[in-house]
């Protein structure tokens, strides 16, 4: 070894021993009589000492030939620093230097390699070798670590194994587009890159492995975001003989037993609510617990008024925003521009602001009386000083209109305390839901979710009422996970396709192989798969998964480091 020590290890109880250190050249602060230089590795960062009158001249003037970031092996002797830092864990030692060998020279890098550096995430990206030298990234790969060790160690104590399913796969319709990977020996003929292992895990399934986990490279070709890459880690998982509630169970345990290892956080048990209650209150499937400000239904009490733009709304709703009566109208042309933008079918936006004295004010107040604002008000529970802010407009975009406003108004509030984890399970999600560009049934989740027993019969005569035993796990409003009990008998699995618009010879050409193995004594069984990257952004309070990824994509899907994707080969 070309170290005897780390540069995070040195204390007290080692002054006066001899040792060497390998790092990066982090600071000089040059004295003139007297020479520091932080040294730093992973594992931390030990001061550097040399004084005129102890240390050599050679040394000395060796010392000041270095700059940021070289390579160095020091030899030297721990002593109690004068002057300590209480903020690093070596604060209380030094190393007087006594020899200096520069293993490699580097070129000043391009942006300032500390916690809180001049470089700009564009530049940062090119040089990411250079940004994982930073704490901030650097604990962040640690903290990946740990999260997996830990993963592996509750799913291990489950009865769970580790199997690796291939990267090389036919394509098959997962809901986004496939990466394609050209076979070269059997030309006009394509690998797809797998959105997930679902079917290879169902096989193991039925290949009576009976608990499987992957911690599996996923690749769908979709448009980015802050919590999307094109290549991204799921915690893949699959169970025999269990039922939704057993998956739910055991996943549960797993993220409380997650955060109580790495954050010492103790979870309360989850809530659940259904897919259907909370596109009513939140808007959204994904919704963010942390603060109530639930939607209300106003539209009994405002329509059939005579105003005509909210007499033909198919949704008039609603939220209450506490304390900000005494918005300006600035601000609330804001609010009002930034709904605009949410949508292309853009919603009407009505304020009212119910004041300290009790008086309410509205943007319609010419189409309604006070006391109809008064009715308003209560019917949302608001009280003097609350904001009422109203969307009317086609059911779904506004919906999603004042999911995003209710959001933005979180944020702004500060309601979205990131100390706060408010995990839930959405149940009960739709089993299908109908293209109209396509005109036919696509699957919610996937085309092998079971339908819930007690909607079977409702499958010919209203598909889009039937449940499929599916959940998603969202946390502060991040889906973290998504799963379903399988279908494992053949003959439902052909019914199923049917709905979706599938011939029989396509479900045989893209699904053949999955159908025959139901027929050899496929258990019940089912699943779920855990964004690795999300509950890592998560627990290390990242707003972008690409801080807890080596080596990410920028939001073009780029790598600029590597310069890829690039044209040919």
């Amino acid at each position: 070894m070309l170290r005897t020590h780390t540069c995070g290890e040195l204390r007290l109880d080692q002054v006066g021993l001899k040792v060497i250190l390998c790092g990066w050249i982090q600071r000089i602060r040059d004295k003139g009589s007297i020479i520091w230089i932080d040294l730093r590795d992973r594992y931390g960062i030990t001061q550097l000492l040399l004084e005129e009158g102890e240390t050599a001249p050679k040394l000395i003037h060796q010392a000041r030939t270095l700059g940021r970031e070289y390579v160095v092996q020091v030899h030297g002797i721990v002593t109690e620093r004068v002057a300590k830092n209480k903020y690093i864990p070596t604060g209380e030692i030094e190393l007087q230097m006594q020899e200096l060998v520069v293993l490699n020279a580097a070129k000043t890098p391009p942006f300032l390699i500390e916690s809180v550096t001049d470089g700009g995430e564009e530049l940062r990206m090119k040089y990411r070798y250079l940004d994982l030298r930073r704490d901030p990234l650097k604990n962040n790969l640690l903290l990946r670590h740990q999260v997996m060790q830990h993963a592996r160690a509750y799913l291990a104590q489950h009865q769970f194994i580790e199997i690796e399913t291939p990267i090389l796969i036919k394509a098959t319709p997962e809901g986004a587009r496939d990466f394609v990977v050209p076979a070269r020996i059997h030309p006009g003929q394509f690998y797809a890159l797998p959105q997930s292992p679902q079917i290879c895990k169902q096989l193991l399934m039925v290949a009576g492995v009976d608990r499987y986990y992957q911690m599996a490279k996923c690749f769908r070709d979709e448009d980015l975001r802050a919590d999307r890459q094109p290549e991204f880690t799921q915690i893949d998982c699959e169970l025999s003989f269990v039922t939704q509630e057993d998956v739910i169970g055991i996943f549960e345990g797993f993220i409380q037993f997650l955060f109580g290892q790495i954050k010492n956080h103790i979870l309360a048990p989850f809530p659940r609510i259904t897919y259907r209650e909370a596109i009513q209150k939140y808007g959204t499937d994904k919704p963010d617990l942390r603060f109530e400000m639930s939607f209300v239904e106003l539209t009994q009490w405002v329509q059939g008024q005579g105003v005509q733009l909210l007499d033909t709304a198919g949704s008039v709703i609603g939220i209450c925003a506490p304390g900000c009566a005494d918005y300006t109208r600035k601000q609330l042309d804001q609010l009002r521009d930034f709904v605009r933008e949410t949508q292309r079918d853009k919603p009407l936006f009505i304020y009212v602001k119910y004041h300290q004295d009790g008086k309410l004010t509205s943007s319609v107040d010419k189409f309604y009386s006070p006391q109809g604002l008064v009715t308003w008000a209560r019917a949302m529970q608001a009280h003097p000083g609350d904001l009422l802010l109203i969307l009317a407009g086609e059911t779904v975009a506004t919906r999603h209109a004042l999911s995003e406003l209710r959001l933005k108004l979180g944020k702004n509030l500060n309601l979205r305390d990131s100390t706060k984890i408010a995990p839930v399970w959405i149940v009960d999600f739709p089993l299908l839901a109908w293209d109209k560009t396509a005109q036919r049934y696509q699957a919610k989740h996937h085309p092998f979710t079971a339908p819930q027993e007690e909607d079977i019969t409702l499958l010919a005569t209203q598909p889009e009422a039937v449940r499929g035993c599916s959940y998603d796990l969202v946390i502060n409003g991040l889906e973290i996970g998504g799963g379903s009990i399988r279908i494992h008998e053949r003959s439902w699995q052909e019914k199923i396709f049917k709905l979706l618009g599938f011939s029989e010879a396509e479900a045989q050409q893209q699904f053949g192989f999955l159908m025959d193995a139901l027929e050899y004594g496929a258990p019940p069984h089912g699943g779920i798969a855990l964004g690795l990257d999300r509950l890592c952004a998560l627990l290390g309070d990242e707003a972008s998964i690409r801080s807890c990824i080596a080596f990410p994509k920028n939001n073009a899907g780029r790598d600029i480091m590597l310069q890829a994707p690039s044209p040919g080969y």
